[in-house]
């Protein structure tokens, strides 16, 4: 099964993805974790990713498509994957698809987590990273709403989109999204 999982800031897309790996048996990859660790093994994609993670910049779509091919050629994600952290746009969920194509592969499910904005503001103050005050809070959640909403209707054209109600514990949240893919 080939999963993404999208939410917002806080809607805790990363406890989910770890939770449906381990249930489903499948690898996660996440953004961050692939970025990480082609920057310290300084491959040739790294190297060019680097600058932009340094000052916190978004990698550019064309250098995240690289990433992916690579990745998704390696053996540990023949029988599936749960991605997350991206596509954030419209724009990269179309290349995703583009390059599963390629690939010879599909999406099966893009899993919304669904949570009200104050829940969102409120989770994310509560965790308190250095990346979480009130304003770079307020920023991210702005993005979010102009940039990756639109996703939404992407997938939902495509018959792709499953919603969950993400503002439960995150056990109640993995059984609801656990009964939801395998009712399909």
């Amino acid at each position: 099964m080939r999963l993404v999982i999208l939410g917002g800031p806080g809607a805790g897309k990363g406890t989910q993805a770890e939770l449906l790996c381990s249930n489903l048996s499948i690898p996660l990859l996440a953004v961050g974790d692939i970025l990480r660790g082609a920057i310290a093994s300084e491959t040739d994609l790294g190297k060019l990713a680097m600058p932009y993670v340094e000052t916190g910049e978004l990698v550019p779509d064309a250098t995240m498509i690289q990433f992916f091919r690579q990745r998704l050629l390696l053996w540990d994600v023949f029988n599936g994957w749960v991605l997350e952290g991206y596509p954030r746009t419209a724009f990269q969920a179309e290349e995703l698809d583009f390059l599963l194509f390629d690939l010879g592969q599909e999406l099966d499910w893009a899993i919304w987590l669904k949570v009200p904005t104050e829940v969102l503001l409120s989770r994310s103050s509560d965790r308190s990273r250095s990346d979480d005050s009130p304003e770079i809070l307020q920023r991210r959640l702005d993005l979010f709403e102009e940039q990756t909403l639109p996703i939404l209707d992407y997938y939902e054209h495509r018959n792709k989109l499953l919603t969950v109600n993400g503002d439960q514990p995150p056990e109640k949240v993995q059984q609801d999204i656990v009964k939801v893919v395998s009712s399909y």
